[in-house]
């Protein structure tokens, strides 16, 4: 038995974005987006789109949305806007997860209300009331607007929180390949290995099923072929659609199977060492995948195609080729982790929520 569900509406291809104003209908809408949204002209073509329907732009996202600057924020946008219907982020995950924080009112309107739900209370009478939201990447990579899940992190304990409501499903994503094209190429490389991650731990995965993998598959492979060539032609279109269309399928699969592994060993990674997240979850894969090897013949084979290898040494060979020529290193001790510490850190990581996602934990 296995079953398959992600109710986001998908509106994808080159001007996509055009379907905003149809999607939003006679809502008013806050706009949550990226610091440079202004600059690159984002912010002027948005209010032109919407009008008067766009009540508030917040730009002051960071990456890695953390407590300290998510409270006020909440509070602030449910005081001055409790009856705004509907929330618009425009950016990449770190956009997209803030998004989701501001979707849920709590009883109290306090931002600590709903903190004590990701810290494990009890969510009875959590969301007084709560908006939708429509969620437009601009990264290709984060996966983020077709998930439930909002990742937060709280730096000052040290630790990361998530969240997740039946109503942090986004209600519809648009990718468009055309907000994609001014993205420096270190985002560039650290969104498409996150999304290359999504895929491969989805296949890796426990809860993995026919469609997740179909996905998952053609994620991988398309990620492996277009990234390089990406880099060698930034300003393509075309490779930006089709890395936005891989990133979204990787999307797709982990939205029913969550991550594993290497998700798990990369939070500790990114609150000590400060590694972008696409970085922290890539660089561990080969070795991962070397771990998987031999637990699952389906699941051999369908990583030696992705890699076009005829086992999964080679494909773990590949992978790490692959790593290496996007500028990412696969040692462990260039992200603070020693050779003695490395089997210790696996072991903590399996441990985990996201850990026990894993194949090898069955």
């Amino acid at each position: 038995m296995w079953t398959y569900y992600n109710p986001v509406q998908v509106h994808a291809g080159v001007g996509a974005l055009e379907v905003l104003p149809r999607l939003l209908g006679e809502r008013r809408a806050i706009l949550l987006c990226f610091p440079q949204a202004r600059s690159l002209g984002l912010i002027e073509q948005m209010q032109q789109m919407l009008g008067e329907r766009l009540v508030a732009v917040e730009t002051d996202i960071q990456p890695n949305p953390d407590v300290q600057w998510l409270a006020p924020m909440y509070e602030r946008l449910w005081r001055e806007h409790p009856d705004v219907d509907c929330v618009i982020a425009l950016g990449g995950g770190s956009v997209i997860d803030c998004a989701k924080v501001m979707l849920s009112r709590t009883e109290s309107g306090q931002f600590a209300q709903l903190m004590a739900w990701m810290d494990g209370s009890a969510a009875t009478n959590l969301a007084n009331r709560h908006r939708r939201l429509l969620a437009i990447p601009t990264t290709a990579g984060t996966g983020s607007e077709v998930t439930p899940w909002a990742t937060v992190w709280d730096q000052a304990q040290g630790r990361k929180l998530s969240l997740q409501m039946p109503w942090t499903w986004p209600e519809a994503a648009i990718i468009d390949a055309q907000l994609m094209t001014s993205l420096p190429t270190q985002a560039t490389v650290a969104s498409a290995l996150d999304a290359l991650s999504h895929a491969l731990e989805s296949l890796w995965n426990v809860h993995r099923n026919p469609v997740s993998a179909a996905l998952a598959v053609a994620a991988a492979r398309s990620i492996v072929q277009t990234l390089p060539a990406l880099l060698e032609q930034p300003n393509a279109l075309a490779l930006r659609e089709r890395l936005a269309t891989a990133a979204l399928q990787a999307g797709l699969a982990f939205s029913n199977t969550r991550t594993a592994l290497a998700h798990s060993l990369s939070y500790d990674i990114t609150l000590e060492q400060g590694t972008p997240h696409g970085i922290a979850c890539s660089f561990s894969l080969p070795k991962i995948l070397a771990l998987a090897a031999g637990r699952d013949a389906e699941l051999d084979a369908q990583l030696c195609s992705i890699f076009g290898a005829p086992d999964v040494v080679a494909a773990a060979s590949a992978l790490e080729r692959f790593l290496q020529r996007v500028g990412v290193s696969t040692d462990p001790a260039e992200y603070g982790i020693q050779p003695q510490e490395w089997d210790q850190r696996v072991q903590k990581a399996l441990a985990g929520a996201r850990g026990r996602n894993f194949i090898t934990s069955t």
